[in-house]
């Protein structure tokens, strides 16, 4: 299973990214039987989960392509 899946981090770009592909590859399963495929098709689910839970946390973080979007404000007064 590669590595580079397994890195999640909290932000709403890559999240939704990783969830459309994943859920791309959930509703073709049939379609991308092959043995490049294997381990993909092994994780759709979990990769699809991964995707969810990686945008809810952007959408907490304020974070969409590292670049802070400002959706919710701050309780902060910077000066």
């Amino acid at each position: 299973f590669p590595f580079f899946f397994g890195m999640m981090f909290g932000d709403m770009g890559h999240g939704s990214i990783l969830a459309l592909f994943a859920l791309y590859v959930i509703m073709f399963a049939k379609r991308l039987q092959s043995p490049q495929m294997k381990w993909v098709l092994k994780a759709r689910y979990l990769l699809f989960i991964m995707g969810i839970m990686s945008t809810w946390a952007g959408l907490i973080y304020n974070e969409f392509f590292a670049m802070p979007t400002n959706l919710f404000g701050s309780c902060y007064n910077y000066n």
